[in-house]
C-alpha cells in the first residue's frame, strides 16, 4: 500500500482501488503453534516382497526384491535383491 491524495487528504492505498481512511496501516496476525512432535523410527522397515533367491554373499535363501526400467523402453527391467540377512544388494539381468 502506499500513500496517496484523496481529496486533498492523504490515504494509504492500493493498487487494486482499495483506500484506507486510516493512515498508518494496522496488521493484525495470530500465530497459532501447531507444531507436532516428530516421530524417530529405530530402523528401516522393508517394504518389498520377499522371494526365495540365494544370497551371493552370505549364502541366505531369502531376499527382498523389486523391478526398475534401468535400460531403454524396449528392453525388460532389471530385477534388484536385497539378502533379508546382510543386506547385500545385487542385480538379476534376466
Amino acid at each position: 500500500m502506499t500513500v496517496k491524495q484523496v481529496k486533498n487528504k492523504p490515504v494509504m492505498g492500493c493498487s487494486c482501488g482499495y483506500n484506507s481512511k486510516e493512515m498508518e496501516p494496522t496488521v493484525k496476525e495470530s500465530v497459532e503453534n501447531n507444531e507436532k512432535e516428530i516421530e524417530v523410527i529405530e530402523k528401516e522397515e522393508e517394504i518389498y516382497p520377499l522371494t526365495d533367491e540365494a544370497c551371493p554373499e552370505c549364502g541366505h535363501l531369502k531376499a527382498f526384491y523389486w523391478t526398475k526400467q534401468t535400460r531403454a523402453g524396449d528392453e525388460p527391467e532389471t530385477k534388484f535383491f536385497k539378502c533379508e540377512k546382510c543386506k547385500h544388494t545385487w542385480r538379476d539381468y534376466n
